[in-house]
């Protein structure tokens, strides 16, 4: 055999590894491409949206049809973190409001609401939660829109008149607290 047709061999075996791996990622990138198409369509069902913005948005933040439930508990993880903490009260408060919107316990989406009140989620999370939240209230009808803010400030208030304090052991909600309930407020109701 001579040297020219040992490297020819060799090259060709190169080429032929090199498209083999190129195929190889070409066939995972469509799979994953499949997959997220398929997570588009399940989160737009579960939200109820069909903007696309609005449900790459959620993608883009992480969510999946396990999890998007989550959504309109960020604002209440958010309340519970702005003392530079979560309280024990607080958490339990945020642990009942999500069993009662269908989150089982041990369930994915649990986990990762658990996740978020042992570790806090950077401001960036919260802020872009919030924009999430108030493109999906513009898609809905005004009488649908007001009901659900409602529902969400609600929310946000009893979490932050979770922990008792205040006066003869009534709970007091704080400076912060308030503050932030009110941009919360701002930024789910602007131009809805």
């Amino acid at each position: 055999m001579s040297e020219r047709n040992s490297f020819d061999k060799r090259e060709y075996w190169l080429e032929e590894k090199y498209f083999r791996k190129r195929d190889a990622e070409l066939i995972e990138k469509l799979h994953q491409q499949r997959e997220r198409e398929t997570e588009h369509r399940q989160l737009a069902e579960i939200i109820g949206v069909t903007d696309e913005d609005v449900i790459d948005a959620l993608q883009d933040l992480g969510y999946t049809e396990k999890t998007a439930r989550l959504l309109y508990l960020v604002p209440l993880v958010q309340i519970a973190w702005s003392e530079g903490g979560v309280a024990d009260r607080e958490r339990e408060a945020i642990l009942e409001v999500a069993e009662a919107a269908g989150i089982d316990s041990g369930s994915i989406a649990q986990q990762q609401l658990v996740q978020w009140l042992n570790v806090k989620p950077p401001a960036q999370f919260f802020e872009a939660n919030l924009h999430t939240i108030r493109a999906i209230f513009q898609s809905l009808r005004p009488e649908q829109r007001e009901s659900r803010r409602q529902t969400l400030l609600a929310s946000c208030y009893r979490i932050a008149s979770a922990v008792e304090g205040g006066i003869m052991g009534r709970a007091q909600i704080s400076e912060n607290e308030r503050l932030l309930i009110e941009h919360i407020a701002t930024e789910i109701g602007s131009n809805c």
